[in-house]
């Protein structure tokens, strides 16, 4: 009985101390403590329910045959709005703080809510190399089922919550892109249900301009209801060189070599200031060294961020074998570096062991308990920005990011731009190589003000035509971002299949500067 009388009065004694200071005041100022004692146990239960109902509904092979009837039934909800008058414009009805999105989309109060439950993975046919799945379905779902049966994606970006249509309509990229590409590079097929409440497939041969201005177009286009996606053949680990490198020079010289290399499956850089950084480059491999396998995703490990830290620390190289789930979701467990800023002493051994099994919080509940005070304090105090630029303007862009917002780390990530029609694509008619440089956390930068120097920086990006991720805050007004963003054949099809009174544009669905 003493440890229940115990915990029931330190529960007593919290409320207490919550009452006395106000529920507004903990959740700005000790965001660790509500994190700690709901938050993580609340997306524990969210991660168990998710896990054992997909592997639950691909066990039973019901999900073909429920996504038919799921498919019909969005049809139906658009036939219906356009027999009602189209009055207001279409959105999934979605939560918008469900999403990994920071923004919170305020579209959600004012559209036609058009509900989309589509979650499952549907078919693995190892012999196309194909997947297909629903929108809804998440990097981990994808990773749980794919490598267990000793299959994989060409790119599978990080964090275990991301969705396929969100990596489609949006976009998404991972360490092996500089082989494969973006996200949407690896699909080989949409299928949407339109404006009009059709239904249509679109590939490279079939309905391409649809097919190629789908991917950045957020959903106003129409609503994804499902995808193929390329698989390739897995192996057991990943076989990781770390190498710090000092020196703007060398570490742009030394990152883009690695990045050319096709030998390289994975490239990464992790940048802890402007002229330290480490490189690590990585192959698929069955077998493992003894003595240097590194499960870098179990709960009790430091954090990767920090882990790789140490070689710069110490200044020597290195050498693990990773297990290829715990590679994929490396940064997955302390959200990049985010979680540092919530639960300062998250890495610490001691948290780690006796806590690290929950962690981390789901973004979208950490978005949903956040508050309006809270979220006006991140958005003006805090960076979460992913901006791609081409490779030849990497020193440029890094002295950019240091003068203008100085965040570190710096995450680096290497892809090629094919040269495909669509809103993203190179400035010549060739492929060329691009980097992802990936800023969040709190700016160092005095005076830092948001506006200011977002738009500053969104400024060099057009410069040299390169792009901002939309699931960012945007401050580009609408000349600005079709500067950045071709839209010849975006406009065309919005006029084509009649989304211009069932969609907004897709600049006044995540632009700042037509939100307010």
């Amino acid at each position: 009985m003493e440890p229940a009388v115990s915990l029931a009065v330190c529960a007593l004694l919290f409320l207490l101390w919550v009452r006395v200071k106000g529920l507004e005041f903990v959740l700005i100022h000790q965001r660790w403590v509500f994190v700690c004692l709901f938050l993580l146990p609340l997306s524990l239960i969210f991660d168990i329910y998710y896990y054992v109902r997909a592997w639950v509904v691909f066990k039973l092979s019901s999900a073909p045959r429920l996504h038919e009837q799921r498919v019909r039934d969005i049809q139906k909800q658009v036939r219906e709005w356009k027999e009602q008058g189209s009055k207001t414009f279409m959105c999934t009805g979605r939560p918008g703080w469900l999403t990994v999105s920071l923004r919170v989309g305020k579209y959600k109060k004012t559209h036609k809510n058009i509900m989309i439950n589509l979650m499952d993975i549907l078919e693995v046919d190892t012999k196309k190399q194909i997947v297909r799945v629903e929108p809804l379905v998440t990097m981990g779902q994808v990773t749980a089922l794919l490598t267990s049966i000793g299959w994989t994606l060409p790119v599978l970006p990080e964090l275990d919550d991301l969705t396929v249509g969100g990596l489609i309509m949006g976009t998404g990229i991972e360490s092996s892109s500089h082989k494969y590409g973006l996200f949407q590079h690896i699909c080989t097929a949409y299928e949407l249900v339109l404006a009009d409440g059709s239904f249509v497939r679109c590939t490279p041969s079939e309905n391409s301009d649809l097919f190629y201005a789908v991917p950045w177009s957020c959903g106003t286009l129409g609503f994804l209801v499902a995808a193929e996606i390329r698989i390739i053949p897995a192996k057991k680990y990943v076989k990781l060189r770390f190498e710090p490198v000092y020196g703007l020079e060398a570490i742009c010289d030394r990152f883009t070599r690695e990045s050319q290399r096709q030998e390289n499956h994975f490239v990464e850089g992790l940048l802890y200031s402007l002229e330290e950084a480490v490189i690590m480059t990585g192959v698929m491999t069955d077998e493992a060294e003894p003595g240097k396998l590194n499960s870098i995703g179990n709960y009790y490990k430091p954090w990767f961020f920090k882990h790789v830290e140490n070689y710069l620390k110490t200044k020597r190289e290195g050498l693990e074998y990773i297990p290829l789930r715990h590679y994929y979701h490396r940064h997955t467990r302390s959200i990049f570096w985010e979680l540092q800023d919530i639960i300062p002493f998250g890495n610490n051994p001691v948290f780690r062991y006796l806590f690290g099994w929950m962690v981390p919080p789901k973004i979208s509940l950490l978005k949903l308990t956040q508050g309006e005070t809270l979220r006006k304090l991140y958005e003006q105090h805090h960076v979460v920005q992913d901006m791609l630029v081409p490779m030849k303007c990497l020193p440029q862009a890094l002295h950019t990011f240091h003068s203008d917002i100085h965040v570190y780390p710096i995450w680096l990530c290497p892809f090629i731009l094919p040269s495909q029609p669509g809103l993203v694509h190179p400035k010549g008619n060739e492929a060329e190589l691009y980097v992802d440089i990936g800023a969040y956390g709190e700016p160092r930068v005095k005076h830092f003000e948001a506006r200011s120097c977002m738009r500053q920086l969104e400024k060099f990006v057009r410069s040299v035509h390169g792009f901002q991720m939309l699931y960012a805050d945007c401050y580009m007004d609408r000349e600005e971002f079709w500067e950045m963003f071709d839209g010849s054949l975006y406009h065309r099809l919005r006029k084509q299949l009649g989304c211009q009174d069932a969609f907004p544009e897709v600049y006044d669905k995540i632009c700042k500067a037509a939100r307010h």
